[in-house]
């Protein structure tokens, strides 16, 4: 079976490119905020599994949730609003673990 498709051209033209690209780029940004989220679901279980401090390890499931809701829904923010509580969250690890 023969293709008819030109190598010079993105896409073929039975589809449709804009869609297709918009579509990729929603499902990089949830698979970008998905992946934060889960990231800090397991750094909070850490917290509270090795320093013990299991208030931070609640607070840091709960924190990590609502920012990447907020993060996923808002486009403005996109991956920053996990980022910043990664980031949080990695210190009272760092923090816990070590006293």
């Amino acid at each position: 079976m023969a293709h008819d498709v030109d190598p010079t051209r993105e896409y073929r033209p039975e589809m449709d490119g804009k869609t297709h690209e918009t579509t990729y780029d929603g499902f990089v940004h949830f698979t970008t905020i998905g992946t934060m989220l889960v990231v800090g679901w397991v750094l909070s279980l850490a917290i509270g599994g090795v320093g013990g401090a299991w208030f931070w390890g609640i607070f840091g499931v709960i924190a990590s949730t609502v920012a990447g809701a907020l993060g996923g829904f808002v486009p403005a923010i996109g991956w920053r609003a996990p980022g910043a509580v990664l980031a949080f969250l990695l210190v009272v690890f760092l923090l816990t673990a070590a006293g």
